[in-house]
């Protein structure tokens, strides 16, 4: 149970003074995508900068083009001629000097009780000259002296969407600090001392009410505070649930090599150094009477799923079963088919489970699958669903881990006795983002590609020479190449995105015929995904155009030429991964990024950092230096929680003393009982880690 002093903050900001039903589905759309917004979304949307209102000088010593506040007194109106569309026009006056204030489709009215003759006003705005006149056009601000008190020297500016003013979040946001209930500390007294850090409540008023517009920076005191705050509660939930999964003891499952040595001999290449040590590391942690969660990160094409299914050779050889969880349907299939003739081999039954099979076979696998006659089971979410039952599994693989939240990972470890599980993911993770998203964990890192892999040519061209590149794809595809075409980023919106793959689809099908080109977005039937893939993978269609869908995973060795139209629309890790389609075979690949110039400084760096190096690792530490954390674990796609406190470019540096902290406290007061520990119980709930205190509770 969440404790009742938190209660107030998870209200919704509909019932706020002033927000009614319709402003609040604005704020729905802004803090919560559409769910409904609490007052703790709102108090936790930052400023990104703030409005500075204390600069006050006299008329004649304003500078122009930046925000002054002047006072000055009323001294003519200039209303337009009737049906006129001329702007209403005030003049006003200090001793300085005198300034026209302009007022396009005004409300006479509203103008006139604002302004009226004669009266002294404090006007806030940006002034600027116009044929030789001091004027500004629809001030800020227009205030009597009562209201000049009441204004704030920095205004805060806020994060909008489209029909919310800035004015209603900071009213809002106002109303919400005054409803903020005084929090016990969590912090060690020691911590607060030296890093002269203010409280909890006192941080979020400190930025919500800034003092100056350096108050807002993201390294002052109150800023620390509340980033330590969310990365303590995101180090301690990690800590508890690692804490948890390993007090259950393990079962040993102990290979005698058999299939595993079989499959081995039976490749054509050797395994790389990296996927031998990690074959040994999970081994050992499989023979253990510990559970294992360990974490296998490697980059593209650097032989994962190689290394998943020799590891569960391992179980099937113990007489256990294994399972593969993959988070799309095209992810589920590929692993199955690529297995299937190794497995077949060697005598591992392997089964394929989804959400489309029929109702018939689906029956059959369930079947087979509790009477223990299949040993390794691949399947999508579906393999979550309660009627799924297992004989005795052993071992749980999650591929692509950041598409699934914690208490996904945790419940297919729950379809067994003391099952263990490995997670893996494609997406090379800089180390403070291992030791925030995984610190549950160990990590295996498969650092090198397998023999054969050639290097990419990447190549980058202004979209004004499109032509030309069609023109390479015409002689390209004349020699048996495939293609794949990969349209923008549209805003992050994906009916624009579908819209824009759509369009260039109509486009190339013009030029290459209409057999020869197919199409993949995410707001297809997952049928006819499957179908356009398929379609592509077996060489009947030569160009996919597709969105960023492509991005995981999809493996089509004859394809050797990926184009990226509006890549500087794209994060780096993005980039790399579309990069990762192509070059799977033993043909020379191209990947050209075709960008609209002219070129920020980031998009200038992305670009030449893809150039440059295919080292996913390498890709990572800059995209996590010049973009950001969600980028690269795909939070912003998927239903990871992203940070909205503490940002790691800048943060990073809390890690260590947010994960020490964590660990002290799971070994003084594991189950927070102390007035302490249940002061970071408040702690846990505030950021919304309540499965750490439900495994408590559970424990």
């Amino acid at each position: 149970m969440r404790p009742a002093l938190l209660n107030p903050l998870f209200a919704a900001v509909s019932s706020l003074p002033g927000v009614g039903p319709k402003t609040g589905k604005l704020f729905d759309r802004l803090l919560r995508d559409g769910e409904p917004a609490r007052l703790v979304d709102l108090l936790f949307h930052l400023p990104h900068s703030g409005i500075d209102r204390s600069f006050r000088p006299r008329i004649s010593e304003a500078p122009r083009d930046q925000i002054v506040t002047f006072e000055a007194v009323v001294v003519e109106h200039r209303p337009p001629k009737a049906h006129s569309k001329a702007p209403y026009r005030v003049l006003v006056e200090d001793d300085t000097g005198d300034v026209q204030l302009i007022f396009f489709l005004a409300n006479h009215q509203w103008v006139e009780r604002a302004l009226p003759l004669g009266e002294t006003r404090w006007i806030s705005g940006k002034l600027e000259l116009y044929d030789g006149h001091l004027q500004m056009v629809h001030p800020d601000r227009v205030l009597d002296a009562a209201a000049l008190a009441r204004l704030p020297p920095v205004e805060p500016v806020y994060g909008l969407t489209e029909g919310l003013y800035l004015r209603n979040v900071q009213k809002a946001t106002e109303a919400a600090l005054a409803k903020l209930p005084d929090l016990p500390e969590w912090l060690d007294d020691s911590v607060l001392a030296l890093r002269k850090l203010p409280t909890f409540g006192q941080a979020l008023g400190e930025l919500h009410r800034p003092a100056s517009i350096k108050a807002l920076e993201p390294t002052t005191p109150a800023r620390v505070r509340l980033a330590l705050d969310e990365l303590l509660a995101s180090q301690l939930a990690l800590a508890m649930m690692r804490a948890q999964f390993r007090e259950q003891r393990g079962r040993p499952t102990i290979g005698d090599g058999r299939l595993a040595d079989r499959i081995q001999t039976s490749l054509p290449f050797d395994l790389t150094g990296s996927q031998k040590e990690a074959i040994v590391e999970i081994r050992a942690d499989l023979a253990s009477d510990k559970r294992m969660l360990r974490l296998l990160q490697g980059d593209v094409g650097s032989g994962k799923t190689l290394v998943a299914l020799l590891s569960m050779a391992t179980a099937v050889e113990a007489g256990r079963q294994a399972a593969m969880m993959a988070p799309t349907e095209i992810l589920a299939r590929q692993h199955f088919e690529r297995m299937l003739p190794m497995c077949e081999a060697v005598g591992i039954r392997i089964a394929l489970l989804t959400g489309r099979d029929k109702t018939a076979e689906r029956n059959r696998t369930l079947k087979a699958l509790i009477a223990g006659e299949i040993d390794i089971l691949v399947g999508t979410h579906a393999i979550f669903q309660e009627a799924v039952q297992f004989r005795d599994l052993a071992y749980a693989v999650v591929d692509e881990q950041h598409r699934f939240g914690v208490h996904q990972r945790l419940a297919l470890g729950e379809k067994g006795e003391s099952v263990d599980v490995l997670v893996m993911t494609a997406t090379p993770i800089p180390r403070t983002l291992v030791l925030t998203y995984f610190g549950d964990m160990d990590v295996s890192t498969l650092r090198e590609k397998p023999p054969g892999r050639q290097p990419i040519d990447t190549r980058a061209m202004q979209i004004e020479r499109i032509d030309e590149v069609v023109a390479g794809l015409q002689r390209a595809i004349t020699t048996g190449a495939q293609v794949y075409w990969v349209c923008p980023l549209v805003e992050e919106n994906e009916d624009l995105d579908v819209a824009a793959a759509t369009d260039r689809y109509d486009d190339l099908r013009r030029i290459f015929g209409e057999q020869n080109v197919g199409l993949v977005h995410g707001k297809m039937k997952g049928r006819d995904k499957d179908a356009a893939m398929e379609a592509f993978q077996h060489n009947e269609t030569k160009v996919l155009v597709a969105t960023t869908v492509i991005e995981v995973g999809v493996d089509v060795p004859n394809a050797t030429i990926i184009v990226i139209e509006h890549a500087e629309r794209f994060g780096l890790a993005q980039l790399h991964q579309l990069r990762g389609r192509v070059g799977r075979g033993s043909g020379k690949s191209t990947c050209l990024l075709l960008y609209k110039a002219p070129l920020g400084e980031v998009g200038k760096a992305r670009i030449a950092i893809m150039r440059e190096t295919e080292d996913g690792f390498r890709i990572a530490e800059e995209d996590l230096r010049l973009r950001g954390e969600g980028e690269i674990l795909g939070t912003r796609q998927s239903g990871t929680p992203g940070f909205r406190l503490a940002d790691l470019s800048v943060h990073a540096g809390l890690l260590p003393l947010a994960r020490d902290t964590a660990q002290a406290v799971m070994r003084e007061d594991p189950a927070l009982e102390s007035e302490r520990g249940k002061a970071l119980r408040t702690l846990l709930y505030l950021f919304e880690r309540e499965e750490a205190v439900r495994l408590l509770r559970a424990g």
